[in-house]
C-alpha cells in the first residue's frame, strides 16, 4: 500500500484530507507540526509527502528543504499546501525542491487527481533510480573485470614496471599491456578509447586480447608502426561502430637499451632521467599520427632512442590531467608533469604517493575519465 505522509497544523483540514487520502486507499500517516514531520520521513521513507507551507516552527518551506536534503528521500513527490499565489512564493517553493502545490481552499477532486499524476511520477523516479542502481552494479562488475586483466607489476634484472588503473564512475575506455616478445624485447602500450560505458570498455579489451595473443595479421610485432597500422586496419569506424582510440606502443629492447616507439594521437610519454641529484631532464616520446580507426589511409611512423640508467618513463591516458578542480580550471598536461618530476625526486616514490596527489586536485568524489598510468624504471648497472 502505498504511503502518504500529512503534515499540517490545522487539526480540520488534516483530519478532512486524512480521512479522503484512506479512502482512496492509501496509508496515511500525519504529523501536525514540521519538526516532527522531518522525524516521521526519516523514519517511514514515504512516497510522498503533503505538507503546508505556513505552520508555526518549522515552515513548510524548511521541511521541504531538509526532506529534499536527504538521498534516500530525493524521490519523495513533494506537494506544498499554501494560501500563497504569488509567481514569488513559487519559485522559491520549486528552490526548495517542492515537485507540486495546491492552493487553499482545496477543490478535492483536483487533490485526488494531483495524488495520482503525482505518485506516477514517484514510481517513474523509483523506477529510473533502479535502473541507474543496476547500470552502476554492472559498470562496477565490468570496471572489475578490466582490473583482472590488466598486467601486474613486473620485475626484471634490466627494468621494473609498475601500473595503476582507476576506473571513472561511467568506465571509460582506458587499457595497457606489457609483456615479453622475447628474452630481450617488452613490448607495452597504453590506448584510451573514445566515450565511455560498455561501449567503450570492449573494444579496449578487444585490443588488450588481440594483442596479447600476437594475432594481429601481416605485422611485425618489434616495429610500433606496424602494430598501428595494423590496429588502423583492424578497427575502422563504421555505420555500427563509432568508436576510436587513440594509443601508445613502444618495443624496448634490453641488450642495447634501445626504445622504438609510436603513437595516434596520445598524449606524449614522458621520459625523465636525472642529470644530478636535484635535476631532471625531460623527454617527451609522442610521433604524428592519427587516432586510430579515423581513416583508413591514416599513416604512422616509430622513432627510437637510447635510454640511460636511473631513467623513468610515464606512459598515461589524458584522463590523469584532465582533472576538474575547484576553481572549475583542468589540472593540466604541464601541472601534471610537475607533480611527476616532485614525485620522482622522493626517495620512497611510490605510484600511490602520485595518485594520493591527483585525488588531492580532483574535487569530485569519483573522476570524469578513467585514470590510467605506466611506470617504467630503467634500472643502474644491469
Amino acid at each position: 500500500m502505498v504511503q502518504i505522509l500529512l503534515i499540517d497544523d490545522d487539526h480540520s483540514i488534516r483530519l478532512l484530507l486524512e480521512r479522503t487520502l484512506k479512502r482512496q486507499g492509501y496509508d496515511v500517516v500525519c504529523a501536525s507540526e514540521g519538526e516532527e514531520g522531518v522525524v516521521k520521513a526519516k523514519e517511514l521513507h514515504p512516497a510522498m509527502i503533503i505538507c503546508d507551507w505556513v505552520m508555526p516552527g518549522m515552515t513548510g518551506l524548511e521541511v521541504c528543504r531538509q526532506v529534499k536534503s536527504i538521498p534516500d528521500l530525493a524521490t519523495t513527490f513533494f506537494i506544498l499546501l499554501t494560501s500563497l499565489g504569488s509567481v514569488e512564493d513559487r519559485v522559491k517553493g520549486l528552490d526548495a525542491g517542492a515537485d507540486d502545490f495546491l492552493c487553499k481552499p482545496i477543490e478535492m477532486n483536483e487533490f485526488i487527481a494531483r495524488i495520482r499524476a503525482g505518485l506516477r511520477l514517484h514510481q517513474l523516479s523509483q523506477d529510473l533510480t533502479e535502473q541507474k542502481r543496476l547500470l552502476e552494479a554492472e559498470l562496477a562488475e565490468a570496471a572489475e573485470y578490466v582490473s583482472s586483466i590488466l598486467p601486474k607489476p613486473l620485475k626484471h634484472h634490466c627494468l621494473t614496471i609498475d601500473s595503476r588503473f582507476l576506473p571513472s564512475s561511467q568506465l571509460g575506455g582506458d587499457g595497457f599491456d606489457y609483456f615479453w616478445l622475447d628474452n630481450d624485447h617488452l613490448a607495452l602500450y597504453l590506448l584510451d578509447v573514445s566515450g565511455h560505458g560498455l561501449r567503450a570498455a570492449l573494444p579496449a579489451l578487444a585490443v588488450i586480447n588481440l594483442l596479447r595473443s600476437q594475432n594481429l595479421s601481416q605485422v611485425n610485432y618489434y616495429q610500433p608502426n606496424e602494430i598501428l597500422t595494423g590496429l588502423n586496419k583492424t578497427f575502422q569506424m563504421s555505420d555500427t561502430n563509432d568508436k576510436y582510440f587513440t594509443i601508445w606502443y613502444g618495443v624496448y629492447n634490453c641488450n642495447n637499451c634501445e626504445l622504438i616507439y609510436a603513437s595516434a594521437g596520445h598524449p606524449p610519454a614522458i621520459l625523465l632521467t636525472p642529470n644530478t641529484e636535484k635535476e631532471l631532464r625531460e623527454t617527451r616520446l609522442k610521433t604524428p599520427g592519427l587516432p586510430v580507426g579515423m581513416f583508413p589511409d591514416a599513416t604512422y611512423t616509430s622513432q627510437s632512442l637510447l635510454i640511460e640508467s636511473l631513467s623513468k618513463l610515464y606512459i598515461f591516458s589524458d584522463g590523469i590531467y584532465e582533472i576538474e578542480q575547484e576553481d572549475g580550471n583542468l589540472l593540466g598536461f604541464n601541472n601534471f608533469l610537475s607533480m611527476v618530476q616532485d614525485y620522482q625526486m622522493e626517495n620512497s616514490a611510490n605510484l600511490d604517493r602520485l595518485i594520493n596527489c591527483l585525488k588531492s586536485s580532483n574535487f569530485r568524489e569519483k573522476f570524469d575519465d578513467d585514470l590510467s598510468i605506466i611506470e617504467v624504471s630503467f634500472i643502474k648497472d644491469f
